[in-house]
C-alpha cells in the first residue's frame, strides 16, 4: 500500500511541476508577444531582424523607381494593399523557381518588404542564396510606408487607405491607414 502512496505522491508532484511549466511557458509567450508589439518599429526590428538584408528608408524608396518590389506577405495581406506594381512571393509560400523566372537579372535592384521588414528579412535572405545581389529590404515594411504617407493600391490598381495589419498587436504599429484583419 506505500508503494502505490508514493507512486500517487510523485504523479501528483510530477503534474503540478508540468502544469507550473506550461502556465509560466504561456505566460512569458503573452508578455513577449504583448511587449514586442507594443513598442515601436525600431525596437521591433532591432529585436527580431539580424540586418542580414540591408535596409532601404521608405523615403529612398520614393525617390528610385528602378527596382522590383516583392511583398512577402500573405497572399491575404497583399489583396487588401500593396505598393504600387509589387509581385507577390509570399514567404511560407515562397517559389524560388518563379522569382527565378520572373527576376532573370541577378543584379536588378530588388527591394523586399512585409507588414513591417521581419518576414521580408527572411525572404531578402533566400534571395541572396539564390545569388541576387542587390536585395534590400524596406525599413518597417509597408507599415512605415504608409505611416510616412505612402500610397498603396488594391487589387483592381487604385490608390486606397486599407493596409491589412496582420493582427492587433502588430497593427498598433500601423499609425495611418485604415486596419484591416481580414481579407
Amino acid at each position: 500500500m506505500k508503494s502505490f502512496t508514493a507512486k500517487n505522491t510523485t504523479f501528483v508532484l510530477m503534474s503540478q511541476h508540468v502544469l507550473s511549466y506550461i502556465y509560466l511557458s504561456l505566460f512569458f509567450l503573452f508578455l513577449q508577444n504583448t511587449v514586442i508589439a507594443q513598442r515601436t518599429i525600431d525596437h521591433t526590428l532591432k529585436i527580431l531582424n539580424k540586418e542580414s538584408v540591408p535596409y532601404i528608408q521608405p523615403d529612398s524608396l520614393k525617390s528610385n523607381d528602378n527596382q522590383i518590389l516583392l511583398d512577402a506577405r500573405e497572399i491575404e495581406e497583399f489583396q487588401v494593399s500593396h505598393l504600387q506594381n509589387a509581385i507577390w512571393v509570399g514567404n511560407k509560400e515562397f517559389n524560388p523557381e518563379k522569382v527565378l523566372e520572373t527576376v532573370e537579372d541577378k543584379n536588378q535592384p530588388i527591394v523586399v518588404y512585409c507588414s513591417i521588414g521581419v518576414r521580408s528579412e527572411d525572404i531578402g535572405e533566400k534571395l541572396l542564396e539564390l545569388g541576387y545581389t542587390n536585395v534590400q529590404n524596406l525599413y518597417g515594411g509597408i507599415f512605415e510606408w504608409k505611416n510616412k504617407d505612402g500610397s498603396v493600391y488594391n487589387l483592381q490598381g487604385i490608390e486606397t487607405d486599407s493596409v491589412h495589419a496582420y493582427n492587433k498587436l502588430w497593427g498598433r504599429l500601423l499609425k495611418k491607414g485604415i486596419k484591416v484583419y481580414e481579407p
